[in-house]
C-alpha cells in the first residue's frame, strides 16, 4: 500500500525531454489522460523517472536479491503472464513447488521417510509465510484450549524485540498480544532465560530469530528448546517453537550444518525462509514449512475446484505470479549443496574484508557477529561533532545506500550502520566502500573543524563586541556622572553666596 500525499500546483505534471518528439504536452501526474500516447514515449517517460532511482547493487540497506544468471531471467520472462494459482492449468509449476517444498524441509532436517510428502507452501515472502504460521499456532492453541474447557480469547505470543516488523502486523492483525523481551546494550538479540520464563497457558508460541535484522546475530534456538521442554514438563503445557529463518535459513545448512535450529529439535514445529533474501530469488517468494501434517490444522486449508480439479490452498492472497517459484526451482537445481555453500562462504569472506578494513579505521564498534548473516553493522566510538546519519547522508554522495537506525527498547540509545554482503557484493566493492567512508569521515572530520573554528571566532567577536560596548557604556556613564559633578558644585557656591549675603 502507498501513503498518498496531496500535490502542489507545481507537481502535477510529468516532462520528457525525449519523448517531446512523440508528447508536445505534459502528462497529468495524478489522473489518466484523455489520449492515448506512443508506446515509445510512455516508455521514455518511466524510463527517465527510473534514472533517479538508486543503483539496486549499492542498496546495502537490502537483504533482498539484485542478480540472477541470464538464463534464469529469460524463465522468468517466460512465466511472467502465468498465474500460480490456476493449478490445473499450469501442472508443472505446482509440481515445481511441491519440488522445492519437498527440498527445503528437507533442507531443514524435516523428519520425512523417503517417499514422504513434507508439509509446506510457497509464499509472497517471508511476512505471509509468517503470517500463515501464526495462524496455524494460534488454531491449534484455540483447539487445545477448547477441548479443556478453557479461554480462548487472550493468546499472546513471545519475541525479541528485534523482530521484524511483520510480527508485529501478524499480532495487530489478528489480534494476538505481542510480549517482546527487551534488548540491552552489547546484547541484541532475544535471551532465551528471559523468554521462557514469560511464557504462560496462553502463548501459541516462542518465535526466535536465524539472523537478526539488526545485526545479522543467531538466536539461540538450542537453548530455548532445552529451556522449553523443561518447563513444558513442570507445567504439562506444550508450547511450541517458531523460527524465523528468513535471513538465515540459507546460510545456516551450507555453512553451519552442525549448528541445531531446525527440526532436529522437537519443539520446532515450523519455519519460514525467504527465497527472495539467500535463497537467491528476486523479489518476492518466501516458504512456510511445517514439521508434520498435524502441526498445520486442516480447517485451515481451502479446496477449490472451479479452476479445474481439487486444489488445496492455504495463503493469503490468491493470484500470483509463478515466475519466482520457477526460479527457485531453477537456483535449487542449478547450484545444489556445493553451489550454495560456495556463495555462502564468499559473502561470509567479504564481510570480514568489510569488518577488517572498518577495524582499521579505529572509529567504529562492531556490533555484528563472525557467526551469523555475512553483514557488518558498526557504530561510531565518538559522537561528539556528528552520527551514524551523517555518515549515511553523506555515503549516498557516492551512490552507496547504507541505512543508520537506532536499536529497539531497552537499547534504544545506541545507533548502528549496517552493511549487507549479497552475492553481487564483491571484495573489490567491500574495498571500495571502506575508502569511501574513510573520505566521509574526513570530509565530517575537516567540516566539524570548520565549524568549530567559525563558531569559537564568533564567540571571541561576540565577546569582543560586548566588551566594547560595555566600556562606551561606562564611559559614558563617567561623563554624566562628571557633569552631575559640576553642577552640584556649582550648586552649592551660588547657594553658599546667598545664605553668606542674608547673614
Amino acid at each position: 500500500m502507498v501513503l498518498s500525499k496531496t500535490a502542489s500546483d507545481s507537481d502535477v505534471s510529468i516532462h520528457s525531454t525525449f519523448a517531446s518528439r512523440y508528447v508536445r504536452t505534459s502528462l497529468p501526474r495524478f489522473k489518466m489522460s484523455e489520449d492515448s500516447i506512443p508506446k515509445e514515449a510512455a516508455y521514455q517517460i518511466i524510463n527517465d523517472e527510473l534514472m533517479l532511482d538508486g543503483n539496486p547493487r549499492l542498496n546495502l540497506a537490502s537483504f533482498v536479491t539484485t542478480w540472477m544468471e541470464p538464463e534464469c531471467n529469460k524463465l522468468i520472462m517466460d512465466s511472467v503472464n502465468k498465474n500460480y494459482v490456476d493449478m490445473d492449468e499450469y501442472p508443472v509449476t505446482t509440481e515445481l513447488q511441491n519440488r522445492c517444498v519437498n527440498m527445503i524441509a528437507r533442507l531443514f532436517n524435516a523428519p520425512l521417510g523417503d517417499s514422504e510428502a513434507a508439509v509446506g507452501v510457497g509464499t509472497v515472502g517471508s511476512s505471509e509465510a509468517i503470517m500463515l504460521a501464526g495462524l496455524a499456532f494460534k488454531r491449534r492453541w484455540q483447539n487445545k484450549m477448547k477441548a479443556q474447557g478453557k479461554s480462548c480469547e487472550k493468546p499472546n505470543i513471545i519475541t525479541g524485540a528485534n523482530v521484524q516488523v511483520c510480527w508485529e502486523k501478524f499480532a495487530r492483525y489478528f489480534e494476538v498480544e505481542l510480549i517482546e523481551v527487551k534488548l540491552s546494550e552489547g546484547y541484541y538479540v532475544m535471551d532465551p532465560a528471559k523468554a521462557v520464563e514469560m511464557v504462560d497457558e496462553n502463548t501459541i508460541c516462542v518465535a526466535a530469530i536465524l539472523g537478526s535484522t539488526l545485526n545479522g546475530e543467531f538466536e539461540d534456538v538450542k537453548l530455548l528448546n532445552d529451556l522449553l521442554l523443561e518447563k513444558n514438563k513442570f507445567t504439562g503445557w506444550d508450547t511450541p517453537i517458531h523460527v524465523d529463518a528468513a535471513s538465515g535459513g540459507f546460510i545456516a545448512p551450507f555453512i553451519y550444518p552442525e549448528l541445531e535450529w531446525d527440526f532436529r529439535l522437537p519443539l520446532v514445529k515450523s519455519i519460514n525462509v525467504s527465497g527472495h533474501k539467500y535463497g537467491l530469488v528476486y523479489a518476492g517468494i518466501g516458504w512456510a514449512i511445517w514439521r508434520t501434517k498435524e502441526d498445520l490444522p486442516e480447517e485451515l486449508i481451502f479446496h477449490i475446484n472451479y479452476l479445474g480439479a481439487d486444489q488445496p490452498t492455504f495463503t493469503l492472497n490468491f493470484s500470483k505470479g509463478s515466475s519466482q517459484v520457477i526460479a527457485q526451482y531453477y537456483q535449487l537445481i542449478r547450484l545444489g549443496v556445493e553451489g550454495y555453500r560456495n556463495i555462502m562462504e564468499a559473502c561470509a569472506e567479504n564481510a570480514i574484508v568489510l569488518k577488517t578494513g572498518l577495524e582499521k579505521i579505529d572509529r567504529f564498534n562492531i556490533v555484528s557477529k563472525d557467526v551469523g548473516v555475512p553483514l557488518v553493522a558498526f557504530s561510531l566510538k565518538d559522537h561528539t561533532n556528528y552520527t551514524e546519519f551523517d555518515i549515511s547522508d553523506m555515503l549516498r554522495r557516492f551512490g552507496w545506500i547504507v541505512p543508520a537506525y537506532t536499536m529497539p527498547p531497552d537499547a534504544q540509545h545506541i545507533t548502528v550502520l549496517r552493511v549487507v554482503i549479497r552475492e553481487d557484493f564483491s571484495r573489490t566493492l567491500a574495498e571500495r566502500l571502506v575508502l569511501d567512508i574513510t573520505k566521509v569521515l574526513h570530509e565530517l572530520d575537516n567540516t566539524s573543524a570548520k565549524l568549530t573554528v567559525k563558531i569559537n571566532k564568533q564567540i571571541s567577536d561576540n565577546h569582543e563586541k560586548q566588551v566594547q560596548e560595555n566600556w562606551k557604556t561606562l564611559v559614558k556613564k563617567t561623563e554624566v556622572e562628571t557633569q552631575t559633578e559640576v553642577i552640584n558644585k556649582l550648586k552649592k557656591m551660588v547657594l553658599s553666596t546667598k545664605t553668606k549675603g542674608i547673614c
